[in-house]
């Protein structure tokens, strides 16, 4: 054991100092927003069959430069990615009862996105080294009413694209990719989002780039990506002098994304690829750093992925460790590494749990429209549920503006903590 002593038990901190805020915007950014300002087009859609309901110049831009990027016949801009995945659900045809296959360990906007067309969230369980959803787990849970898979590509890395897309043709069903925590990483030589019926990526301010919010639809059909441009701009206001034939799901929103956002966008993806191996680059570190440590697993990139790591998952063996999972986490947050224990298992949030959504009378799962007992228990997710309760653990890689020095202060915090594992086992600490 070494001679320091746990921050924990009144030793001295590994990591005295606050890591810098991730800031992707620098003065590319700045002159962009100045140009559209000065033009004070900040704005330029119009809710009705016209040239403009496609968008102002900035956003025109931003969607094409996006398709060049992501190797992509289709990418449609929209105010944030919660917004692209309610867009995204509505094109596919969806109708109320149908269901949706999607993964709980995942923000909670994947399986909003379904409720909001009256359609059932089913939750399929993760693979634990990926904790992507299970290709198993989604055969397991197709019925006669299954309409689509929801597929998330978390913490960075794609989901098994190939079974899904193969579980998909078996059964008739479409698939949307939620690639918010992922843009950039790869899947086979294309990007993940793009193999997919529909994909697409979050610029929320927290991603590896951003535009404060928004998000980009990405797709190679051109009925889907009609269908989005309409769900995105007052759709029922404009199909009549469009000439629209198909009318289910043209409930219009607006979810439309400036130009200023676009002028930012259109910087920030030149920036792109850069962030990304600058991370890469950083968690390969910390892994070669963490990797000889016993009882914990450092992230897991498949055959053919690549990782671009907006979380830096890990989990540990409490049993080979002997140590409660939370404990070594307020050991390791003492030292000053800030890392999380819980994630999200979104089939165990009351809105589930107590079945109610719509209306006070748990609309949709009490309606005529939902076909079959849908459970939502404890227990129906068993990986995504241990995770949370006992081993995982994480470290938000895009939350901070780290260099190499920073990732070895983090490296021997966790070296000291698992060094005092003795200390801890005899400690009471809870």
């Amino acid at each position: 054991m070494t001679s320091d002593k746990l921050a924990l038990l009144s030793g001295s901190k590994t990591v005295n100092k606050e890591f810098p805020a991730y800031n992707s915007i620098g003065e590319e950014e700045r002159i962009a927003v100045d140009k559209v300002m000065r033009s004070g087009v900040l704005s330029q859609f119009l809710g009705c069959w016209h040239a403009d309901f496609y968008g102002g110049p900035k956003v025109q831009e931003f969607e094409r430069t996006c398709e060049k990027y992501f190797k992509v016949k289709h990418a449609i801009t929209v105010n944030s990615w919660t917004s692209g995945l309610t867009a995204a659900m509505g094109a596919i045809d969806i109708e109320p009862g149908d269901e949706v296959i999607v993964s709980p360990w995942t923000m909670c906007a994947s399986a909003t996105a379904i409720l909001h067309w009256n359609a059932i969230p089913v939750f399929a369980d993760i693979e634990p080294e990926t904790f992507n959803i299970d290709p198993a787990a989604i055969e397991k849970n197709i019925t006669p009413y299954t309409k689509a898979i929801l597929a998330v590509d978390i913490f960075g890395h794609s989901a098994d694209m190939d079974a899904l897309m193969g579980i998909a043709k078996k059964h008739n069903l479409k698939v949307i990719s939620d690639t918010a925590q992922a843009p950039g990483a790869l899947y086979k030589d294309r990007y993940a989002g793009t193999v997919a019926d529909i994909g697409g990526y979050s610029l929320n301010y927290h991603k590896h780039i951003h535009t404060g919010e928004g998000g980009i639809l990405v797709t190679e059909n051109d009925d889907l990506a009609e269908r989005m441009r309409l769900i995105r701009n007052h759709a029922e206001a404009v199909v009549g002098d469009k000439g629209t034939k198909k009318l289910n799901n043209m409930i219009g929103h607006n979810f439309r994304l400036g130009e200023i956002e676009c002028a930012i966008g259109i910087e920030q993806l030149k920036k792109l690829s850069d962030l990304v191996s600058s991370r890469q680059h950083l968690a390969e570190r910390l892994s070669a750093g963490l990797q000889q440590l016993n009882g914990l697993q450092t992230p897991v990139t498949k055959p053919d992925c690549t990782h671009v790591y907006y979380i830096y998952p890990l989990i540990v063996d409490t049993n080979a460790l002997g140590c409660e999972r939370d404990v070594i986490a307020k050991a390791l947050q003492a030292e000053g590494v800030n890392v999380s224990t819980q994630y999200q298992n979104l089939h165990l949030l009351p809105m589930y749990q107590k079945k109610m959504a719509y209306g006070s009378n748990g609309f949709p799962w009490t309606s005529e429209i939902c076909k079959r007992e849908v459970s939502y228990e404890k227990g129906i997710c068993p990986v995504a549920e241990d995770l949370n309760e006992k081993s995982y653990i994480g470290f938000g890689m895009c939350v901070y503006e780290l260099t190499a020095a920073d990732i070895d202060l983090i490296i021997t915090a966790f070296h000291k903590v698992w060094d005092n594992l003795d200390a801890l086992r005899s400690t009471n600490i809870s």
